[in-house]
């Protein structure tokens, strides 16, 4: 069992994803309300998975990742705000990504391919300001292989968790990076908290953000108060989502790609209660880039892609600041709660 200092350690100052080999992280953030896009950009192609567990998902792309189907390799996954419209950033970075020379080969010149999934945070002002193909192009431009900002930027820009009994005693939310090597092979994850539920340490189980007491002064405890009979008001169904990347630069099959979206939503489950709900539309990439040149079992791969994305869930909290929206309550951050 890690000692105290590092658990703490480990959520203050672990590695990110852009130490995978390989890949390349940019956001772009909006100046006119919260809200933005992150882009996770392999040029060079990457195989690349993805399990939906959400019930509410927003994505593009997805089906072409399915182990069965043809094409093998991706060239980045792009993150957004803006619910059904931030699908168009991608577009931004397919456009980026050409003008670079990256893409499928298909003779006449190179097709990049780049699925999405996006949460919903149109609420946080004017809901007409959401990220599009321009933005998705500068938040493609704007990445390399330096740690990308976490907390209130991107695709978490205006990310809040703790829904369940209405935005007014809500919190604010973000995004959060994390990343473990083992033998030479990294295993990095990039998460964009926007989630139904409350979220936790994953090492000590400590609330750190979520719905708050109708004073809005103390933090309430999802879990507790539903167990307590107290009845949930959702803000409206589709309105949260948490949405991820979990890569490695360690050689995968297609295979191995899907399996490891899969695991990796176990960290989600360490970090975030309830989790995969009818209001949410959880979504995590996987992608393998190989440049590494060596591989690591499936076990130790899955078990570090599960610890890189409960810390980056728990990074996002931890770095979100507070927000105020005009005509809307302020919603405080996990510092402004003392969690910090």
């Amino acid at each position: 069992m890690p000692s105290p200092s590092s658990i703490q350690d480990l959520l203050l100052h672990p590695g990110h994803i852009g130490l995978v080999k390989g890949l390349r992280v940019g956001h772009f953030t909006d100046s006119r309300r919260p809200t933005g896009c992150t882009a996770v950009l392999c040029p060079e192609g990457a195989v690349g998975g993805v399990d939906v567990r959400g019930a509410a998902p927003g994505t593009r792309e997805t089906d072409l990742l399915h182990p069965s189907n043809l094409v093998q390799q991706v060239h980045g996954i792009m993150l957004s705000g803006g619910s059904a419209w931030g699908l168009d950033a991608a577009t931004g970075a397919v456009r980026w990504l050409e003008e670079k020379g990256s893409g499928l080969d298909i003779g006449v010149g190179r097709i990049p391919l780049v699925p999405a999934a996006v949460l919903f945070d149109v609420m946080m002002g004017d809901w007409k300001v959401r990220p599009d193909a321009a933005a998705g192009y500068a938040a493609s431009q704007s990445a390399s292989t330096d740690r990308a900002a976490e907390g209130s930027v991107g695709a978490g820009a205006g990310a809040v968790v703790g829904k369940v009994f209405g935005l007014d005693r809500a919190m604010k939310g973000g995004i959060g990076s994390a990343s473990f090597t083992v033998d030479g092979v990294t295993v990095g994850a990039i998460i964009a908290c926007n989630a139904l539920g409350d979220v936790f340490n994953p090492f000590t189980g400590q609330l750190l953000a979520g719905a708050r007491t109708t004073d809005g002064l103390q933090l309430r405890g999802t879990r507790d108060a539903l167990l307590d009979g107290e009845e949930p008001r959702p803000v409206l169904a589709g309105s949260n989502t948490t949405i991820g990347v979990v890569a490695t630069d360690a050689q995968l099959s297609k295979v191995q790609a899907h399996r490891m979206a899969v695991v990796a939503h176990d960290g989600l489950a360490r970090a975030i209660n309830p989790v995969h709900t009818m209001s949410d539309g959880d979504s995590l990439f996987a992608l393998g880039t190989g440049q590494s040149g060596k591989s690591l079992g499936m076990m130790t791969l899955c078990t570090l892609a599960a610890e890189a994305v409960a810390v980056a869930t728990a990074r996002a909290i931890l770095l979100a600041r507070s927000v105020e929206v005009f005509n809307q309550p302020a919603l405080p951050s996990a510092c402004d709660m003392g969690m910090c």
